[in-house]
């Protein structure tokens, strides 16, 4: 639960904070090569989260992975007003303002958007300081969904050989590195891994260190969803904040305010009781303006609010008046020089002129030139008397600007400031009275607050009770069930001596005890199991990823490198402790087509005439 501060704590009132993200510092070069090989670039690339870090050799590897941001893209308006370019991560700051512009190259967890992809891949390596001309010289470990598409992984092998041209690459599952960081040195372990992240859950059982992949399920819940879910509840209860409930705001509710209930129908019973409610419900506190209260400004601070709206206005017109002023000087002295060319007798380029300006004859150019200098020289008597009298001057009848002449319906016809400030005071101008604070008829703050309840526990059951939010597909404990059921009764043994909770989705509070509930429902009596919390539910991929990487730092078996690209093509690559199970794609030999087509044109060749004589 996050921290707050006493008196919010007692009242269970709780800001949000609306964490804007801070652009990342572009490091200037990253470390030296350790030796002969070169340093390896881990990559965890979540549907939520990208982590981008080295991993360096040593007794001291380094803290967390120097790079963190969501992984998303916005692309910004181009074209004549030379706007910026796409943007990415924490270079957006809050999401909100841009979430109808965000794109993401996943798809579920699947990275499909090749370009959105390699714009995640440049930000990674522009601000890890890859300093190596042409090409990103490092190898590189990169993390990839669970029974990863043979299509996916072939595009992003594409990009990283061809685009980047790195030496070699190895692929990994992120929960599976995480197990990997988690349990004992040189042991082969078996066990079951539950891995809920932003889009997916999934349940991968381990045996003997290698993953089982005939028999891993996936659930399409995870924080997405339950993000989505809390917002639904969230605008149908308060429908006057619609605008206000965003998924930023729903992501902070469930990262800080929410937890698994061990028992979701005994817990829904304990909200019913009141007290339980007010000692438990969070009032998350929306920002509101106090000018909804009433104005309590005094007679100067109101005149002085006139004076700077008169200042303001002089200015726009004194500013209208310089631009239309330079419009008019400009087009006076084109229509001179055309006249210039008649004097000196240039007649071709004369009437070309008078074509181009929409004009018939000498006569009605010689019109234009007298009202444009007309024009012109009251516009700068105009001017001069403005900044003499400091008087509010009106510009031509027909303004060029649409929208300010609604601004200025007879400021000539004014003969006093007093009849001239009712168009512009905020409030209607009344006798001067003894300044009162306004009472608010109800507490405006209390009326920005919105009671979480019920709904802390309600947005993360999604995982355990898909139903709830209308999904046809089984929760957690169905699904771990259903895979147990598959192996044998001392198979299910071992696996269950081990199950490993990982993922950002995993960090509920209560979500261990809910887990360890459920086995001891569905075991058999007085059996044994032991549910373990990941140290770091988020970031343990990545450190799994780094201590991988350096373990295997010079074995070749496990490495792809670009001689295995061009060889094998981009879908291949090469097993290890912590990756999916390679299927190469079966297709049929030519030798075999080419020889049954031979074999077939002989046989029509021979049964020709007796297929003709059954005719």
């Amino acid at each position: 639960m996050a921290a707050a501060s006493a008196a919010g704590l007692a009242a269970n009132v709780f800001p949000f904070r609306d964490a804007r993200a801070a652009p990342d510092p572009v490091l200037e070069a990253g470390p030296v090569a350790h030796g002969p090989l070169p340093i390896p670039l881990v990559l965890d690339n979540g549907s939520f989260q990208a982590r981008a870090g080295w991993a360096c050799p040593g007794p001291d590897p380094g803290p967390e992975p120097r790079l963190q941001f969501r992984a998303v893209c916005a692309r910004g308006r181009g074209g004549a007003r030379g706007g910026a370019g796409p943007q990415v991560g924490n270079a957006l700051g809050s999401l909100e303002p841009l979430r109808w512009m965000l794109r993401s190259p996943f798809d579920r967890n699947v990275p499909v958007n090749l370009e959105l992809q390699e714009l995640l891949l440049d930000y990674s390596f522009q601000h890890l300081g890859v300093s190596s001309q042409g090409c990103v010289d490092h190898p590189i470990v990169l993390t990839e969904a669970v029974c990863n598409p043979l299509y996916s992984r072939q595009m992003m092998s594409e990009l990283l050989f061809e685009c980047y041209g790195i030496p070699k690459v190895a692929y990994g599952i992120d929960s599976l590195f995480s197990f990997y960081h988690n349990k004992p040195k040189n042991l082969f372990s078996s066990g079951l891994v539950i891995s809920s992240g932003y889009q997916c859950t999934h349940i991968l059982p381990i045996l003997e260190g290698r993953l089982d992949a005939k028999n891993c399920k996936r659930i399409n819940l995870g924080g997405s969803q339950a993000a989505g879910y809390l917002q639904r509840l969230l605008q149908l209860k308060y429908p006057g904040h619609l605008a206000a409930i965003t998924l930023s705001r729903m992501e902070e509710i469930l990262h800080e305010h929410s937890y698994i209930a061990e028992d979701y129908i005994e817990e829904l019973q304990k909200w019913r009781c009141p007290d339980y409610y007010e000692t438990n419900v969070h009032k998350m506190q929306l920002p509101f303006s106090n000018k909804l209260l009433g104005s309590t400004l005094t007679s100067e601070e109101k005149q002085e609010r006139r004076q700077q709206q008169l200042r303001r206005l002089q200015e726009l017109n004194a500013r209208r008046r310089e631009e239309k002023m330079q419009l008019d000087q400009e087009r006076l002295d084109r229509l001179l020089y055309v006249q210039e060319l008649l004097e000196d007798g240039q007649m071709d380029q004369f009437h070309k002129a008078l074509i181009e300006l929409n004009m018939d004859s000498p006569e009605e150019l010689q019109s234009y030139i007298q009202k444009l200098s007309l024009a012109v020289e009251q516009a700068k008597q105009k001017m001069l008397q403005a900044e003499v009298n400091l008087e509010v001057d009106v510009v031509d009848s027909k303004p060029e600007i649409p929208d300010l002449e609604q601004l200025e319906p007879s400021l000539e016809e004014v003969e006093s400031i007093s009849d001239f400030e009712p168009l512009f005071s905020e409030e209607t101008p009344e006798v001067e009275k003894p300044v009162a604070t306004v009472q608010p008829v109800f507490n405006l703050a209390a009326y920005h607050q919105l009671f979480v309840g019920t709904e802390r526990i309600r947005a993360p059951e999604i995982i355990f009770q898909p139903s709830l939010i209308g999904e046809e597909q089984a929760g957690i404990s169905e699904t771990l069930q259903y895979i147990l059921d598959r192996y044998p009764k001392d198979v299910q043994e071992r696996l269950v001596q081990n199950v490993f909770l990982t993922g950002g989705n995993m960090m509920y509070p209560g979500m261990k005890a809910r887990i360890e509930k459920e086995l001891l429902e569905m075991r058999p009596f007085q059996s044994s199991f032991q549910v373990q919390l990941a140290s770091n539910p988020v970031l343990d991929a990545w450190y799994g990823a780094r201590d991988w990487a350096l373990d295997h730092l010079e074995d070749n078996e496990v490495w792809i490198t670009r001689k295995d690209y061009e060889e094998k093509g981009g879908e291949y690559f090469k097993e290890h402790c912590a990756s999916n199970i390679y299927v190469p794609i079966r297709l049929p030999k030519q030798a075999s087509r080419a020889s049954d087509a031979q074999t077939s044109g002989k046989g029509s060749g021979a049964g020709g005439g007796s297929a003709g004589e059954q005719v």
